[in-house]
């Protein structure tokens, strides 16, 4: 039944899902509670303080919910309405002979990149199960495309990013998912201490590979996508624990090249089960 739901939503045209889910995303802002605390306490940690952004990042929240199924389940069309002015950056660090690292924040449209990246080479990304097991079948429907390959989030999956790496191949995964406890450290990302994974860190510095920041800033009017590649500045750090923070520092500058397509609503700078105690910090900006 939600197989047919998304097709249903998959067939309809890129700017009514878009449209539908700003004027859906701005309505559910209206009402108070933990989503609207939660998007207003992070977008004002990054300095962006105006209620009318706030508004407008959870209009671009409902816009990649709605355009999700499409891309899934239409992903020719998409990627027909998708482009980059940044390919030049890929195709450099192709040309050195090395695996590249893509890491995708929760930025725009961040369904779209591995797509867009899969067209012209192989690679494999990381992906957990849905917490609501209804929607597996439709995810591993949306991961079968010629290109793409998708592991688990577990130690399996690790040992076949490093093992594509090395091969010269391309990985791809989401720096800013909150990781389980154990797996990060506390590392500032909009001045504010935030648990981050270590493991984009580890994997460069394991393998040697050039590392990428990418995203699919969603276009207005429904136009489409338009790919951004951000290469962090070599010679990267060998210490991962300065490595975490540069990452952070790039994605930063990225999310601020289109900052309300961010999902300030994401838990970022919760404390998972079994981290560290966070280190002592001012009260989120009010």
């Amino acid at each position: 039944m939600l197989l047919v739901l998304f097709r249903a939503l998959a067939a309809l045209p890129l700017p009514l899902l878009h449209a539908t889910g700003r004027l859906l995303g701005m309505f559910v802002y209206v009402f108070p509670g933990r989503y609207r605390i939660r998007l207003d306490r992070n977008a004002k940690q990054a300095g962006y303080m105006d209620k009318r952004f706030a508004r407008r990042a959870s209009g671009e929240t409902g816009a990649m919910i709605l355009e999700t199924p499409k891309v899934w389940l239409d992903v020719d069309a998409c990627l027909a309405k998708t482009f980059s002015d940044d390919d030049d950056v890929v195709a450099r660090a192709k040309a050195e002979g090395r695996g590249i690292l893509y890491l995708t924040p929760h930025l725009g449209c961040f369904e779209i990149t591995a797509r867009y990246i899969a067209q012209h080479s192989p690679i494999t990304v990381m992906y957990r199960p849905p917490r609501w097991t209804p929607l597996e079948p439709v995810m591993a429907q949306a991961r079968e495309i010629p290109g793409l390959t998708a592991v688990p989030a577990n130690m399996n999956g690790v040992r076949q990013f490093v093992r594509a790496l090395r091969r010269g191949e391309s990985v791809g995964m989401l720096p800013d998912q909150v990781p389980r406890g154990g797996e990060g450290i506390w590392t500032p990302f909009f001045e504010r201490p935030a648990y981050t994974m270590t493991l984009a860190a580890k994997l460069a510095v394991q393998t040697g590979v050039a590392v990428i920041l990418t995203a699919g800033e969603r276009l207005p009017n429904g136009k489409g996508w338009r790919i951004h590649y951000v290469r962090l500045p070599e010679p990267l750090a060998n210490d991962v624990n300065d490595l975490v923070p540069a990452i952070n520092q790039a994605m930063e500058a990225l999310i601020r090249r289109f900052p309300e397509q961010y999902l300030w609503s994401y838990s970022r700078y919760k404390r998972p089960d079994g981290a560290p105690p966070r280190p002592d910090f001012p009260p989120f900006p009010k």
